[in-house]
């Protein structure tokens, strides 16, 4: 989705788009219920920090893209993957449940304003541009969100087992064909290195974006696209699941390394600080640890949680 991408850092997340192309499909949730409750449970210790609407409903809407394991994706009709069992854990501490619903990654941002959703939880990388709703020329394209920050994570290259085309860090990508998930920061970081490639004199990198990140690694697996570029901990989990580990391989260093974060609608400033104090909680107690180890993801651990520490 991180990437970011994560991925999916981008600001073409925040433009403007249709009603229609807004439009959420519902696909389940990490607690297993697909409709909210009627009210929370106020015993739960930060219960009283969240607005009383939502006290009301039981429910906090989160917005995502379940495509993009091991962060966010679907077993059936149930989403898992780190967001959401960090989510879940969030959920003993506030005391109502996080639902979560599967749409295209470049409109979860404008959902926000709409109140189809509460926050986008899907490795969202949080960007000073995003954050004051600017595309990626600075023109004001939305009103901007707030992040809180949950995760790091860099872009990294991936390409096909064997390494066929003999790719072996990102300025190898010259003159190379690369997919990427349209409206990601890996998107970005292929550009910014496509620049460096002509103003070295050398060919620019052949970029091939997609709707999806599923079709970007399609197009690598097929030799279709030389080298693909991901956030490390989801083209790490490919390398080492795909066919059984056999199907990618990843190269050189991470990039842009920045955090991934809960976005908010700028009004929500109660939610977004009754988020920040619950994540508090549960690095403090270990439940987010054991969340991120469950899936290989420890390396992008932070220490505490932080508001808009994006650049």
């Amino acid at each position: 989705m991180t990437g970011a991408a994560g991925r999916r850092g981008t600001v073409a997340a925040l433009a403007l788009v249709s009603a229609a192309a807004m439009a959420l499909t519902g696909c389940g949730d990490q607690t297993g219920s697909g409709s909210s409750t009627q009210g929370g449970d106020s015993a739960a210790p930060l219960f009283d920090k969240l607005p009383a609407d939502i006290q009301k409903a039981g429910v906090i809407k989160v917005g995502t893209d379940a495509t993009y394991a091991p962060m966010e994706f679907k077993e059936g009709a149930k989403i898992v993957g780190v967001d959401p069992d960090i989510a879940a854990a969030l959920s003993t501490k506030l005391g109502v449940k996080f639902e979560f619903t599967s749409g295209t990654f470049d409109t979860l941002l404008t959902a926000l304003p709409t109140g189809r959703t509460d926050i986008a939880m899907s490795s969202i990388t949080d960007t000073k541009a995003r954050q004051e709703g600017l595309d990626d020329k600075g023109q004001k394209t939305g009103n901007g969100v707030d992040f809180v920050d949950y995760f790091n994570a860099g872009s990294i290259v991936y390409v096909r087992k064997g390494n066929p085309k003999k790719v072996n860090s990102i300025e190898d990508l010259c003159g190379k064909t690369t997919a990427v998930q349209r409206g990601t920061t890996f998107e970005t970081v292929a550009k910014t290195q496509s620049e460096a490639c002509e103003k070295a004199g050398k060919p620019a990198v052949k970029i091939e974006s997609f709707p999806t990140d599923a079709e970007a690694q399609t197009r690598v697996k097929a030799g279709g696209a030389d080298a693909g570029i991901n956030d490390y901990p989801v083209a790490a989990h490919l390398a080492r699941t795909a066919e059984g580990g056999n199907a990618f391989e990843i190269v050189g260093e991470q990039v842009d390394a920045g955090p991934f974060g809960i976005a908010v609608d700028k009004k929500d400033t109660q939610l977004r600080d009754a988020l920040k104090e619950a994540l508090d909680a549960i690095i403090l107690d270990g439940s987010y640890k054991k969340a991120l180890d469950k899936w290989g993801a420890g390396t992008g651990a932070v220490t505490s949680a932080e508001i808009n520490g994006g650049s």
